[in-house]
């Protein structure tokens, strides 16, 4: 036989390495990953499975109305004139093409109780400001909407900035604050049954939800709480030191909010029916997901005290451990499909090769955990698209059609290897630039901030909203400005797009 090629000699050198115990170690952890993540989301699925059906039952009995409440006595006068006030604190950032929209689901809830919305602004010279505006006036006569300029902040994220000058706006009898991303679309019963579940459970400190990304139909829309309900004299009073904790350096609503509810043991919820439609822009590019990302693990740089320090730098060591963990099996296992692919091709044998065909095993099983890992994935997102779709009957229908698996699958792999990349880049940098605004943290706290057209973005990353101008002409999608939308849609731990 003629000597072996050096490449060949190595990659029959990598595939017996990968066969060490170590290395099988490491693929069977991946399977169980890939397992672990599939039961999560069978879970959350029976659990929206279980609503569905609930709606359905509700429907067979006579009641029309089950998408805005299960019992349809509590759509009469007397039960709606009960209903506590909510006011809905919504901060902008940029217009893009599916704002307008989402706006009017918003402001055309049907909730029964006094209802205000508040859109707030850092200036006048945003695009979302002229639109919102003319939209307020198309619907001045039905709704109790208005738009705040707050300015620029300077102790923390210009986001939370705006959300503290929405409450400090709202009515002084509103019980309920709404805090609501613009680029989510609200279904007709939502904000009645967030309200419901609050004057159910007083003890609720905070509801959430969570996006179901929608792609748009090209090839990459596939690669994040997304509301949160709170009690408005939470703010008033400041509690738990609410307020200051979010004035005085902060960067993350969610995060903030999350480790001041750790902190005083209160309760966060997340009802079934919490799971809202969110359209992904149609040019997003790799850089705008990568921006994306970079603010996800930015988060982990934040934190209110040594508790939450050591909790996220928990978190950022197992997610990190995790998401390579994840990614090894799939390049061991390319190792193994390629050793076996030179060997058929040469006409080696296994003998020769130095290698035995236990690689191709462990191939098998990892094919095997993915297969169960994406069935599962695409059951509970077929059933959140059926539950979306029976909560806004009168919106155009969801699909499942514009998903494609194969995408999800590559996804899944890059932003899981590309995450801890990000993780570290952002604990070393300690700065990030967010809708045109670069922060920088000190001590886990926002000590900079800088402002500059421009150098800063001229669109926010998943959305594709134009921060300082009017929509130009639409970018053309390249394969991989479609696929950073894949990852986006894959990514789905919070969400800080303004």
């Amino acid at each position: 036989m003629s000597a072996m090629d050096p490449i060949d000699s190595l990659l029959f050198y990598l595939t017996g390495a990968f066969c060490s115990p170590l290395a099988i170690f490491v693929q069977i952890q991946g399977c169980l990953i890939c397992l672990i993540l599939a039961l999560g989301w069978a879970c959350a699925a029976y659990v929206r499975n279980r609503e569905i059906k609930r709606l359905k039952d509700s429907m067979q009995t006579g009641n029309s109305f089950a998408f805005l409440c299960h019992d349809i006595n509590e759509l009469d006068h007397f039960s709606q004139i009960k209903l506590p006030s909510v006011t809905v604190v919504m901060p902008l950032k940029g217009f893009g093409e599916h704002n307008l929209h989402n706006w009017r689901s918003q402001i055309t809830s049907l909730y029964g109780g006094p209802l205000e919305f508040l859109f707030i602004v850092e200036s006048t010279d945003d695009p979302a400001y002229h639109a919102v505006s003319r939209l307020i006036e198309d619907y001045k006569d039905e709704v109790d909407a208005k738009i705040i300029v707050a300015g620029h902040s300077t102790t923390c994220s210009q986001k939370i900035h705006n959300q503290l000058v929405g409450v400090e706006k709202m009515h002084k009898d509103s019980k309920y604050v709404l805090f609501l991303d613009d680029d989510v679309r609200l279904h007709p019963g939502s904000i009645g049954a967030l309200t419901a579940e609050m004057v159910k459970n007083p003890e609720i400190f905070i509801q959430t939800g969570y996006p179901l990304d929608l792609p748009s139909g090209s090839l990459g829309s596939y690669c994040i709480y997304e509301y949160h309900m709170m009690h408005a004299d939470d703010f008033r009073q400041d509690r738990y030191g609410v307020v200051s904790g979010l004035r005085d350096g902060g960067y993350s609503d969610d995060m903030t909010l999350a480790a001041i509810a750790g902190a005083h043991k209160r309760l966060i919820t997340s009802p079934p029916v919490a799971v809202f439609p969110h359209p992904l822009a149609s040019d997003l590019s790799f850089g705008r997901y990568w921006n994306y990302l970079r603010k996800q693990t930015f988060v982990l740089e934040s934190y209110t005290s040594s508790v939450n320090w050591f909790m996220n730098r928990a978190l950022f060591t197992v997610h990190c451990y995790l998401s390579w963990g994840f990614v090894m099996p799939y390049i061991m296992s390319m190792i193994h499909i390629t050793a076996a692919l030179r060997i058929y091709i040469k006409g080696y044998t296994f003998d020769e090769a130095g290698i035995t065909s236990s690689g191709l095993g462990l191939v098998a099983i990892l094919a095997t955990c993915t297969l169960i890992e994406l069935l599962s994935m695409w059951n509970l997102t077929r059933i959140e698209v059926q539950l979306c779709n029976m909560l806004s009957p009168e919106a155009p229908r969801l699909s499942l059609a514009s998903y494609n698996w194969g995408l999800v699958f590559i996804a899944m792999v890059v932003d899981n290897f590309l995450y801890p990349i990000s993780a570290f880049r952002s604990h070393f940098t300690q700065s990030i630039n967010w809708s045109g605004i670069r922060y920088h943290l000190k001590d886990g706290k926002i000590s900079k901030i800088e402002r500059s057209r421009d150098s800063g973005p001229k669109y926010t990353d998943l959305g594709g909203k134009h921060l300082y101008g009017k929509k130009g002409a639409q970018t053309k999608v390249s394969f991989i400005g479609s696929l950073a939308r894949s990852l986006a849609q894959w990514h789905q731990p919070k969400k800080f797009d303004s």
